[in-house]
């Protein structure tokens, strides 16, 4: 007798259940399409998202990068026949410093200092990459600069703690790339 009413317990538990799940999935459905879009307003939710920046044209752009002094040309593929707006970066490497006898504790407050400086750089959009190698070579890190001329990025480069400690030094490459590229 006890099985019998736990069955139909159940039963009577999975029917209610059911039906409640159908009349809210109906619900919904018969909401009109105007009170769905007010239950979760995107512009309330991230205006800064919805917000359209109008886009700048080539042209636009490369008058921009003149006025602050910048490097550009347009190069023209063969092949496709499009046209890419280049500009100069800078490639500064980051090599083994002569200075390298720092105990633990201050090679850890330097490198701290370091990742403070590039996150810096970063922010500033002085600095559009930067990573470390995968080695244990000379050569330790990378930047690419995002600034007009080598004097402001060897400046910038250097202005970094393990590079004025000497536990890093630096060399800067005038470096191309199409302007808007991503690394994939």
């Amino acid at each position: 007798m006890k099985k019998i009413i736990v069955l139909l317990s159940l039963t009577a538990v999975l029917f209610s259940c059911k039906e409640e799940a159908k009349a809210s999935v109906a619900d919904i459905k018969e909401q009109p399409e105007e009170e769905i879009k007010n239950i979760v307003s995107t512009e309330e939710v991230a205006p800064e998202i919805i917000e359209e920046v109008p886009e700048k044209t080539i042209k636009q752009i490369k008058e921009e990068l003149k006025t602050k002094g910048f490097k550009t040309f347009d190069y023209v593929d063969e092949k496709t026949k499009d046209t890419f707006l280049m500009q100069q970066y800078f490639l500064v490497f980051l090599k083994k410093g002569p200075i390298r006898g720092q105990n633990e504790e201050e090679a850890a407050e330097l490198q701290k200092l370091h990742m403070e400086h590039l996150a810096k750089m970063y922010e500033l959009g002085y600095a559009d990459i930067s990573g470390p190698c995968g080695d244990d070579g000379d050569l330790r890190g990378i930047t690419i600069y995002n600034v007009p001329n080598l004097k402001m990025a060897d400046s910038l480069a250097n202005a970094d703690p393990m590079v004025i400690a000497g536990r890093l030094q630096t060399e800067v490459h005038p470096w191309w790339a199409a302007k808007g590229f991503m690394l994939r």
